[in-house]
């Protein structure tokens, strides 16, 4: 999730590249053939007695009413995406219950990523319960304040150190003014997997500003820092076909290599208005240019494959 007025109060932020004529190269027979991989999805529920809200939240905020994997599924499997990371929706905080259900009810198709209190003196402990469940990352909600409070912060440094030992990774929503503390903490926690959303959120505001990009490439020296290429319906100019973000995912490919980018839609909200799940895998499938037959694997199966199914 990029932006939506029902989330900010909870997440605490604020919310001109040329389009390229990509190459519409086809997607092989052999990786349409294997479970491509969504790396970023929310699901919900109606069920608000089974799976209540978390204080502050109410019914009105979840919009859709409804996303269940069921619903999902009706976006992802007409174009060959058969596994999904769930992302603990912020709704429900700390309460993982849903997801952790939808996980158990679909042996295979998902691993997930939560959200604990990192206050608490047994996070640790809950991390690795939670792996034993298919928690394969925790969320962390940031933007330059926060990340740089992160330094006196003996639960995060105690929740980055033991990932180390889970294989479990640190999920950041955070804001491109986040990047420079950002690059602090992997300084400090080399071993800790680091996977950074949407782009930093690089063009939220509409314009993708060299400064911030210069910022996130930076996070490239780091080899267990990983960026979604994701949630192109909220950046630059906001249209499908999205080739306004080409240039931005190129530069990243250059920086990163393939093996440490991952696509992901950021449903449900990738699947509204005007925006569909189909448009936002073929910037990958279809639009970049010269983008190899295992450039092209990585980032929609490999990648994710290697962080969160492993």
């Amino acid at each position: 999730m990029v932006q939506c007025a029902s989330r900010r109060a909870f997440l605490g932020f604020t919310a001109a590249a040329t389009a390229l004529a990509g190459s519409r190269l086809p997607l092989s027979a052999a990786v349409q053939a294997e479970q491509l991989i969504d790396a970023h999805v929310h699901v919900w529920t109606p069920d608000t007695q089974r799976f209540p809200l978390a204080e502050g939240f109410k019914v009105s905020d979840m919009v859709p009413a409804s996303f269940t994997p069921e619903e999902l599924f009706r976006h992802t499997r007409p174009v060959g995406v058969n596994r999904i990371v769930l992302i603990q929706m912020s709704f429900y905080r700390y309460d993982n219950s849903y997801m952790l259900s939808t996980i158990e009810a679909h042996p295979g198709v998902f691993r997930g990523v939560a959200i604990i209190d990192e206050s608490q003196a047994d996070a640790p402990k809950r991390m690795r319960e939670l792996h034993a469940r298919g928690v394969r990352g925790f969320r962390l909600y940031t933007d330059r304040a926060k990340a740089e409070a992160w330094q006196d912060s003996p639960g995060i440094k105690a929740m980055w150190n033991a990932a180390v030992d889970t294989g479990q990774a640190m999920c950041l929503l955070a804001n491109p003014d986040a990047l420079p503390a950002i690059a602090r903490m992997c300084q400090q926690f080399p071993r800790t997997r680091v996977v950074i959303d949407h782009f930093s959120r690089i063009g939220m505001t509409g314009t993708i500003e060299a400064s911030d990009l210069d910022n996130l490439c930076r996070l490239a020296k780091f080899e267990n820092v990983f960026v979604k290429t994701s949630a192109f319906y909220a950046l630059g100019a906001k249209r499908p076909p999205y080739k306004d973000l080409i240039p931005m995912t190129q530069r990243l490919l250059g920086e990163f290599g393939s093996a440490r980018l991952m696509w992901a839609s950021d449903c449900p909200y990738q699947v509204q208005g005007e925006h569909t799940y189909a448009a936002s895998i073929d910037v990958i499938k279809q639009h970049v240019p010269d983008l190899s037959e295992a450039d092209r694997r990585n980032l929609l199966q490999g990648t994710a494959e290697r962080v969160f199914f492993s």
